[in-house]
């Protein structure tokens, strides 16, 4: 399982996120594409919430598709173009991630791939691969290996 922590010693978050999260090696790792604004279709909604929403009913989507969801999420990184927008970002993120708090980086850029999008989220996710236990367990010795059996010859005395 995925820990998630904000240790002493360095800054608090300013807002519902984590500063570590440390996966064990047994998970299967979803890497998604930064998602924007736009619905199945393909048109781009307007205004600066409902496309964020748009953005994280995209990403649900993607985590879906690929056996997940929100508790899945590792890392989330934000692009978005206006710092006015930081408060209504960091809230609607809070509210589509239902409680969870991955670790989070959110930038604000001069422009994304479109003048006209306003938010652009990519999300990095883990899940246990295939049912292996999820628990770290303690490093374990390599089998050793029977040493080989002297080869015996097929003719001859001894």
């Amino acid at each position: 399982m995925t820990k998630f922590l904000n240790p002493s010693g360095v800054v608090k978050p300013f807002s519902k996120y984590s500063q570590v999260a440390m996966t064990p090696g047994n998970y299967r790792w979803v890497h998604i594409s930064g998602q924007v604004g736009a619905t199945p279709e393909g048109k781009l909604v307007e205004g600066f919430e409902e496309q964020a929403r748009q953005t994280w009913h995209n990403i649900i989507g993607c985590l879906d598709a690929a056996d997940m969801d929100v508790g899945n999420i590792v890392k989330v990184t934000h692009y978005i173009t206006r710092p006015s927008d930081i408060a209504a970002s960091r809230e609607i993120r809070d509210e589509m991630l239902d409680g969870q708090t991955p670790t989070s980086t959110l930038v604000v850029v001069a422009a994304l791939a479109h003048p006209a999008l306003l938010v652009e989220i990519e999300v990095i996710a883990a899940k246990p691969d295939g049912g292996k236990s999820t628990k770290t367990a303690p490093a374990e010795k390599a089998p050793v290996a029977a040493a080989p059996k002297p080869a015996t010859k097929s003719k001859g005395k001894r």
